[in-house]
């Protein structure tokens, strides 16, 4: 189970950037939203699951509070699901 939350872990971190430094600002400064549209969808989906997945296997890791909380906030921070794997998830 850790290996395909490290998978949905680095798919959420890549959809993240691709939304968050491609595609947004090709919205405000080219007016057109498609690729806010594409990615948005995938990244929602890739976002749940890095959250489920998280709860799954935090008994299995022996995440304490702190860490999950941590592994949740890194979610919403660009980068932060790479830290994740770096910090918690490599043996």
């Amino acid at each position: 189970m850790k290996n395909i939350f490290r998978i949905i872990s680095f798919l959420e971190g890549i959809s993240y950037l691709l939304l968050l430094f491609i595609a947004v600002p090709i919205k405000y400064l080219q007016g057109d939203a498609s690729y806010v549209k594409m990615l948005g969808m995938p990244h929602g989906i890739l976002f749940m699951l890095y959250i489920v997945l998280a709860i799954v296997i935090q008994k299995q890791m022996s995440w304490n509070l702190k860490t999950i909380g941590i592994v949740f906030l890194a979610s919403i921070i660009p980068l932060g699901t790479f830290y994740v794997d770096k910090k918690y998830l490599q043996d």
